[in-house]
């Protein structure tokens, strides 16, 4: 392995990036708007975040069945010296696997040989890892023409070239004196790569932006949160949002990051995106008197074009609980009471799910999927939540409230299988106790939640949804969106498990929080396959086919100890076995049957 020279910087924002190359190159892939549209409806190559614009998660792939599916096993392990943990879904195209490690870091593995082509380090300032709410994360790379697009965590938004590695174009995102950070997927549409940031615990302001795929050029950008009332607005939409918002909140910048999902309709051409939870969490802080502060926690339809909105629906009005809207969106067509919708599914914070005509947003049906308390039901005939009353906390009273801010549901992807008509949807029952921080002062650059944390000293509030399993907190349930009811559940000791894919060979792989993949059998749940890794924690599976086999991958493992000089970018020199390192898992029929027996002839 050879590392070469730093790279030029593209603009004074440009941190120093390193490429290490490995024999031979990637071949450029020419991934196209027409390709992005179709998802490989053969399902050999994995070409976006949720394999199609839709986000299902589901491959027409079925050489590996509900049959066969006992026989899989390691075809091989590459070992990442990463530092983190693996939430990315690597993307695979000719031949290649393009993914992600901690801080942004890139690989290019390629599939036949069983080789890194070449890795690139964003090189990110180890202080930002501070700015991080909840990890040093990164959710994947998005590829378009002859290019990988990268979020740095430190915001940094880098077009990489797809044959190299090397840097073709970089742009700053996100303002760096305040303390946002990076850790999305980006998504292509139109030639545009649509980017979000995070940093809602730090009140800073959401938005998302479109970028020219070609140049970095900013096309257009759509903030969550308004501000300064007293300056114009960036846009229109702005103005309506102002009016659900009191006092000085712009002060604080507000939250409403938008930091996971994206979804594009492209006959409707409308892409969805969900938006954060309120910075501080604590609405009488940053908005004294309530208000339902658009657009804060909100599904979002916006035309990609010019970046104006079509429609939006808030899932938790006037956010007090951490409760965001950013988990994954995924897109339909169902019948419902004998009428064909095109429907928008999402499974938020909050416990609800919730299914939306997704050409107007209007709401469907909504029905709790986890145990919660802090409201209801959804009102049908209003679109909003039936608030249990003590839910939202005030002065010296602390309340135990169901879902917690890990919420019922967070990044963990969903997968839906137009097959079984069914979602597989991995989430977590959870409580915190909840009160307002007294004599609270808001201080910028640190985390802001104006929410005190004690024991709870107000009645218990009743709860809907399945009921908790002593033991057990978190689980993977097969959501029928149709009946809005549950067609299986299959419970496991820890919550915060990884994501899932679903395939038309009658299988649903999990990876979960002990450091399993498991495959059920999507139409019963029933367990037909698992093998321990030895990693902590996993990321979401995904599946492809190369030289006419099926292949299942899953990035896993989780180190949070800068031992050994380990750094959350690439590059395999001095690269050493470990138990604790993340890895790269493919799996293939006919595998080896152990970590060990895989890493011995690796």
């Amino acid at each position: 392995m050879r590392r070469t020279a730093s790279l030029p910087l593209a603009t004074a924002l440009l941190a120093a990036a390193a490429v290490w190359v490995v024999q031979g190159q990637a071949p450029a892939p020419a991934v196209t708007d027409a390709a992005l549209r179709a998802a490989s409806p053969d399902g050999k190559e994995w070409l976006t975040y949720g394999r199609d614009y839709a986000e299902t998660r589901f491959s027409p792939l079925r050489q590996i069945d509900a049959g066969n599916v006992s026989r899989l096993g390691l075809a091989r392990i590459w070992q990442t010296n990463a530092l983190g943990a693996m939430e990315a879904t690597p993307l695979v195209h000719n031949g290649v696997m393009y993914g992600t490690l901690s801080y942004g870091a890139v690989f290019a593995f390629d599939l036949r040989a069983g080789r890194i082509l070449w890795e690139w380090d964003p090189n990110v300032a180890y202080a930002i890892q501070q700015r991080a709410c909840c990890g040093v994360v990164n959710r994947g790379v998005a590829l378009y023409g002859d290019r990988v697009y990268v979020g740095a965590l430190d915001g940094r938004l880098v077009a990489l070239e797809a044959r190299t590695g090397r840097v073709a174009w970089s742009v700053q995102t996100v303002p760096t004196d305040e303390w946002y950070t990076m850790t999305m997927a980006p998504r292509v549409i139109k030639g545009k790569v649509m980017i979000g940031n995070s940093g809602g615990e730090y009140a800073v302001r959401g938005y998302v932006s479109a970028y020219d795929a070609a140049t970095g050029a900013l096309a257009w950008r759509f903030y969550t949160v308004p501000g300064d009332p007293s300056k114009p607005f960036e846009h229109p939409e702005l103005a309506m949002a102002a009016r659900t918002w009191n006092g000085e909140w712009w002060k604080m910048g507000g939250g409403g990051t938008v930091w996971d999902t994206i979804a594009y309709d492209s006959e409707a051409d409308l892409m969805y995106v969900g938006t954060g939870n309120g910075g501080p969490w604590n609405r009488d802080v940053r908005s004294p008197g309530g208000g339902d502060n658009l657009f804060l926690s909100s599904v979002l339809a916006i035309r990609p074009d010019t970046g104006r909105l079509a429609w939006h629906y808030q899932t938790t009005p006037g956010d007090h609980w951490d409760y965001t809207a950013v988990q994954q969106i995924t897109l339909a067509d169902v019948t419902i009471d004998g009428r064909p919708r095109k429907v928008l599914m999402q499974a938020p914070k909050n416990g609800f799910f919730y299914v939306l005509d997704r050409l107007t947003g209007a709401l469907i049906s909504a029905k709790p999927y986890a145990n919660l308390n802090w409201a209801r039901e959804i009102d049908l005939k209003t679109g909003r939540p039936v608030e249990n009353p003590g839910a939202r906390y005030s002065g010296t009273q602390f309340v135990s409230i169901s879902p917690g801010p890990g919420g019922a549901h967070n990044w963990h992807p969903m997968s839906y299988s137009p097959v079984t008509g069914l979602v597989y949807l991995p989430g977590q029952n959870s409580s915190l106790n909840y009160g307002a921080m007294a004599n609270y002062v808001f201080r910028k650059n640190v985390w802001n939640t104006g929410v005190a944390f004690g024991q709870a000293n107000q009645p218990a509030l009743p709860a809907i949804g399945p009921a908790p399993v002593e033991g057990k907190s978190g689980f993977l349930v097969a959501w029928d969106p149709v009946t809005q009811t549950e067609r299986w559940r299959v419970w496991y000791e820890a919550g915060f498990n990884g994501g899932t894919v679903a395939t038309a060979g009658n299988l649903v792989f999990h990876g979960t929080a002990d450091g399993r993949l498991i495959a059920y059998s999507a139409d019963r749940g029933a367990l037909l396959w698992e093998m321990p890794l030895g990693v902590r924690s996993m990321a979401a599976p995904m599946t492809y086919e190369l030289d006419g086999r099926q292949y299942i991958a899953i990035l896993g493992g989780r180190v949070s100890n800068p031992a050994a000089g380990l750094r959350g970018g690439a590059g395999a020199a001095g690269r050493e076995q470990s138990p604790f390192l993340p890895k790269l898992f493919i799996f293939g029929l006919d595998g080896k049957t152990s970590v060990e027996e895989a890493l011995a002839t690796n």
